[in-house]
Parts: C-alpha cells; structure tokens; sequence
C-alpha cells in the first residue's frame, strides 16, 4: 500500500505499483481507493509518483523516481516522444502493447456486452512498427513549441514550425524532425518545404489570428510506390503558391501534386476545391489483385498492409460461397466491399460521405467489378424497411462503424433485417461492446479477432462474427 507524504504543497505517492495501462499511454496504479493515472509509466513499474490533478477518485500524476523498471519498459527511439501527441506507449515493448490491446478489447466486451469472450482469438500484430502509415497531414504554425534547451538562448531562434499538435495546445506545434510513422519520402518532403518556405520568406500560419501563408502539408504514399502532396495555403499570392508547388516538382518524384486555399477558421478540407498542379488527381494502391483510387479527401485504412490483413479476416469470418446478397454498411470507399465480391453475388454499399461513394463506384469500374451497387447518405436514413424489400434481405451484413458505433436506429434495424451472420469491424470496442449487448436478443458471438493498426497507440480494431439464432 502507498503512503501519502507532503512536500509543501506536492503529495508524493512513494513506491506506487503499476498495474494497468489506459488510453493516452498513461500508466495505473491504485493507492488505497484512489486510482491514479501516471504519465509514462509501464505495467510492472515501481514508483515514486507526484500527484499534478487530484479527483474524488482519481488522480493524474508523473514519475518522481523509478525504482523497479518493468520487464515491459523499453526505451522510445523517437527524439520527440513525450512531447508529440502520437505514439504514445513507445516506451512498452510492442508485444506487450499487443498483450494490453486484447485485454482491453476482452474487458469492454464482457463488461459492457456481458458476453462470453471464450470465442476470442489472439490478436493479430502488426508486421512493420514503424514507417507503416500511409498518409500523415502536418500543420505550419508560426508559434512553434519551444523546449527547454530553447530556453537558453532565444534571439535567434527560429519560431516556425512544421509538424503536430502538441496535446491540448491547440495554438503550438511540435516541429518535427523525423517521424517513423510514415516511409521516405515522407521526411524529406517535410523538411524541404520547411527550408523552402523560410528561405522564400513565407509566412506559416497563425492559429490565433488565423493569418498567414501557409497552413497544412498532406502526404500520402501507396504501396505501388506512389506519392500525393497536397498543400493548403490560406492568404497568399499565386506566384508563392506557385513558387513552392514548382520546388516540390522538381525536386521529388510526386504522382499527385495539388494544392489547396482554406480560409475558414477550420481545417478541415472537404469542402474546399482541390487544383491539380502536375500529375494525375489521384494515386493508386494495390491490395490482393486489385486496385483502389486514392484521392486527397478519399477514406483509406492508414497501415496498408494490414488493412490487408483485418480485410482477409473479416473476408473470413463472412464465409461467402458466392451466392450471398451481402450489405456493406458505413463502405468509405468500398475497399472491403469490392475486396469480397467476387465470393459474393451481390454487395450493396452504404456511406454517409458522397465523394467516398463515387471512389467506390470508381474502384468497382476499375477493377471490372460489376456485383456492387452503393449509396450515399445517412445510414439510419437509407437502411429502411422499404430499402430492404427493394433490395432483398442481406445473408450476410458487414458493418465498420466510426468510432461512435452505429445509431440505434441502425441496430434495430439489424434486428427486424435478421441477416443469417453480422461481421462487425470496430475501431472502439466501448461501442462495439454497447451495439453487440443490443445485439444478443437475436444473435450469438461466435469468433472475435483484434487486430492491431497501430503499433505505438492504445488504437485497435476488433473484427466479431455474429450469427443469427434460430
């Protein structure tokens, strides 16, 4: 049991043991009836902790002193871990991340589903643990964040900054260095244009005052080996957006060049006009013999490689003999959609997002599929009684939901379709634990299957086959 002891104002909780780990990386310990999250701390550790926030229940604290170091600790190989909002159980031996990520997934669904998990499978881990996103977007930001050893001496440090937020400094960016979450030349890219747009004076955003020159950097690549650059400019000249498009020209092998003038007081892009610069507006990417359109707003799972493998599982887990009508609910691009209809006679796609339902039917063309029919708009809206009887009843039903789960409208809907199996792929197993408990009146859970995206994160999916009780 930990003693509290006061220094001041400073509680000190000494010899603080580690038993748990929670979402943004935080390690937990339980001291008497307060449970108390610990900024980089490992399941295993021993610790001296000093408390930073105190709840009723809870408290939030950091690593005063490391008496036992758990067999799970490992030392972070990127420079700005810690600092960075992203890869944030880098200090965790991956197959220790592995072993936390199915207890989490196991827990949520027998405490919020009340099922039995004795169906579950080992998780799938990633193959690569680094360099395996394929898309990363960055933000320029003239109020970069500064460490410590900038401290020392300020007058000619530089202030602009290319790379990511800093967790709840919505105004401070990190520059980055080197980030080992996405391939060359995804590095070199970002530090050009960074050396670039200094050297030609232009201004980097200014989150306050939104004001300023440039505002974000997109970079996607394929595993053809494709690349697509997308600069967002907010207030500038068309010969400075001309100027740094042309460096990227000439300097990097870029399939898709484009930019993009956002001067809303948001980031977001999808209802802003894309201007191709060179190149073609797209990229491909290949997956088990077909090919997928990738554009700068288009949906695609970021690990390439092992979007592959949660599409082969969830493929499984639906066991098509080919004459199966099959819903695809929440479709993106149709990627899972076209992925299983050739083992299908029919897959009728659903997205909320219209641009991701002309990719859709853009892949099927391109890759001669011609079994898939898609539709745009609110799930809870199209799924309707009469849209079932002018489709026909699924045999099977995939349904990949954002991480809210899917709207209750949606699961009822489920229920009276009464589809023979259900393949659920989440991303958040809280959600997918609430549907699956609404879910167990009429089905049972017969495989589960976590899948890990994203080594270095608390993120992962979880695949569950459900079939119908007859």
């Amino acid at each position: 049991m930990s003693r509290k002891r006061k220094s001041g104002t400073v509680t000190i909780l000494p010899s603080l043991h580690i038993v748990d780990i929670a979402e943004e990386g935080k390690g937990v310990g339980k001291a008497d009836e307060l449970v108390v999250f610990v900024d980089k701390a490992v399941p295993g550790d021993v610790v001296d902790v000093r408390l930073t926030k105190k709840k009723k229940n809870f408290a939030e604290a950091v690593i005063q002193e490391l008496h036992t170091a758990s067999e799970y600790r490992t030392d972070p190989f990127c420079k700005h871990f810690g600092t960075c909002g992203g890869c944030k159980w880098q200090h965790m031996q991956y197959d220790a991340q592995l072993k936390f990520k199915a207890k989490n997934v196991e827990a949520a669904l027998q405490r919020l589903a009340k099922i039995d998990t004795g169906a579950m499978e080992p998780i799938l881990g990633s193959v690569a643990d680094t360099y395996y996103r394929n898309k990363l977007e960055y933000t320029f930001s003239n109020k970069r964040w500064l460490e410590k050893e900038d401290m020392t001496d300020r007058d000619d440090l530089e202030l602009n900054a290319l790379g990511f937020h800093v967790p709840s400094r919505f105004d401070k960016i990190l520059d980055i260095e080197h980030c080992y979450l996405q391939a060359e030349p995804s590095n070199s890219i970002r530090n050009g244009v960074r050396e670039y747009a200094i050297r030609a004076g232009l201004s980097f955003y200014d989150l306050r005052m939104h004001e300023g020159n440039l505002r974000n950097l997109i970079i996607r690549t394929s595993s053809t080996g494709e690349v697509m650059v997308a600069v967002v400019f907010a207030y500038a000249e068309q010969h400075q957006i001309d100027g740094l498009m042309e460096y990227l020209k000439e300097n990097f092998k870029i399939a898709s060049l484009l930019y993009i003038v956002n001067q809303k007081k948001n980031d977001t892009i999808f209802d802003q006009e894309v201007v191709l610069y060179s190149g073609r507006d797209h990229i491909f990417e290949e997956m088990d013999g077909l090919q997928f359109k990738i554009g700068v707003k288009s949906f695609y799972q970021t690990n390439s490689a092992q979007a592959h493998e949660l599409y082969k599982i969830t493929s499984e887990f639906a066991g098509l003999s080919g004459g199966e009508l099959v819903y695809d609910l929440y479709t993106g691009a149709g990627t899972i959609a076209n992925f299983v209809a050739r083992n299908a006679k029919q897959v009728v796609g659903i997205e909320y997002v219209p641009t991701a339902i002309e990719d859709a039917k853009f892949n099927s063309a391109l890759n001669g599929i011609d079994n898939t029919i898609f539709y745009a708009g609110d799930m809870k809206d199209i799924l309707t009684r009469e849209f079932i009887v002018a489709h026909g009843k699924p045999d099977v039903v995939i349904t990949d939901p954002p991480r809210a789960g899917m709207h209750a409208d949606v699961v009822e809907r489920l229920m009276e379709m009464e589809a023979d199996k259900i393949v659920y792929v989440s991303c958040n197993a809280a959600t997918q634990a609430r549907d699956l408990f609404l879910l167990k009146e009429k089905y049972e859970v017969l495989r589960i299957k976590p899948v890990d995206m994203f080594p270095h994160t608390q993120h992962v999916e979880n695949v569950v086959l459900l079939k119908l009780i007859k």
